[in-house]
C-alpha cells in the first residue's frame, strides 16, 4: 500500500491504495464518487470518463500512481448544480434513457467542446465514438452537443 495525495473537483484527498489500483475505484470506493461508472474496466466504452488536467481519460485502466500532481475532474465536479452548458443541454434534448453512461458522455463532450468550442457535426460524431451507449441515444447525444456548442 502507498499514500496518495489527489487533487480531485478541487479539493485534495489522501488515500492508501496499492500503486496499480484504477483510478476508478479510488473515485468511487475510497472518495465516494459515484457518478463515474463501472461498466467494461478495459478502456472500451467510456462510462468511467473524467478529466485530467482538463483531458477526456477512462479512469477504469488509469493506475492512480500514474495521477500524480494532476488536477482530476470528475462529474461531481464539472459543476455543482448541473449548469455547465453540456449538462443544460443534455437535459433540454432529454438525451438520457438508462443514463448509465451518460456521465461519461458529457465529460467527453466538456472536453471536446473545450478544445473545439464551434465544431462541425461530423467533428462531434468523431469525438464522441469512443463513449458506447446501449441505449442508442447518439442522435440525442450528438444534438446535445451541438447545442452546448452554440450556448458557448
Amino acid at each position: 500500500m502507498a499514500n496518495f495525495k489527489l487533487r480531485i473537483n478541487g479539493t485534495d484527498h489522501q488515500v492508501d491504495v496499492e500503486d496499480d489500483t484504477p483510478l476508478l475505484w479510488v473515485l468511487r470506493d475510497h472518495l465516494g464518487l459515484v457518478g463515474t461508472k463501472y461498466s467494461c474496466g478495459i478502456a472500451q466504452c467510456g462510462a468511467c470518463t473524467v478529466h485530467i488536467n482538463g483531458e477526456a481519460m477512462f479512469s477504469c485502466t488509469l493506475p492512480v500512481s500514474s495521477v500524480g500532481s494532476d488536477e482530476v475532474t470528475t462529474i461531481e465536479g464539472l459543476s455543482e448544480e448541473g449548469s455547465h452548458p453540456v449538462q443544460k443541454a443534455w437535459e433540454e434534448v432529454d438525451v438520457a434513457q438508462c443514463g448509465y453512461c451518460q456521465a461519461g458522455q458529457i465529460m467527453t463532450a466538456a472536453a471536446f467542446l473545450r478544445k473545439n468550442p464551434k465544431p462541425t457535426m461530423e467533428e462531434i460524431e468523431n469525438a464522441m465514438n469512443r463513449n458506447i451507449c446501449r441505449c442508442g441515444t447518439y442522435h440525442k447525444i450528438r444534438e446535445a452537443v451541438a447545442m452546448a456548442a452554440k450556448s458557448k
